[in-house]
């Protein structure tokens, strides 16, 4: 959940940010929101669960941002007698972290811009 921190006449910025690789999505929001849910559920089910997406588009999700960087993002534990589970490798956890980085410096620099432009002192 994005908060307006700058608005004027009701209106705020938004923007959404995702990474390609040849023209094909590596990596955005519902992406790092899978990531994030699956680091705190432990589960790839859970966390689709939590995100509002199949099992199936999640397991999706991950194939194809570890077969675009041609890394494991997720280790995964096959159910059993004490169940699945799933954890995130700690490749997965930089670009989780880096893309934080880079989505609150794209917001900052937005926030800054939307002020420049549509700040009341300008009219």
């Amino acid at each position: 959940m994005q908060i307006c921190y700058n608005e004027y006449m009701g209106m705020c910025i938004r923007s959404k940010i995702w990474l390609e690789i040849e023209s094909e999505t590596v990596f955005g929001g519902g992406r790092r929101a899978l990531l994030e849910e699956i680091e705190r559920l432990g589960s790839i089910n859970k966390a689709a669960r939590a995100i509002n997406v199949s099992f199936r588009k999640a397991l999706s999700y991950i194939q194809s941002m570890e077969a675009r960087l041609g890394k494991d993002l997720v280790i995964r534990q096959t159910g059993g007698r004490n169940g699945g589970g799933a954890n995130l490798t700690d490749e997965a956890r930089k670009i989780l972290a880096k893309y934080r980085e880079l989505e609150s410096g794209v917001n900052e620099m937005l926030d800054r811009k939307f002020k420049e432009i549509f700040a009341e002192n300008t009219y």
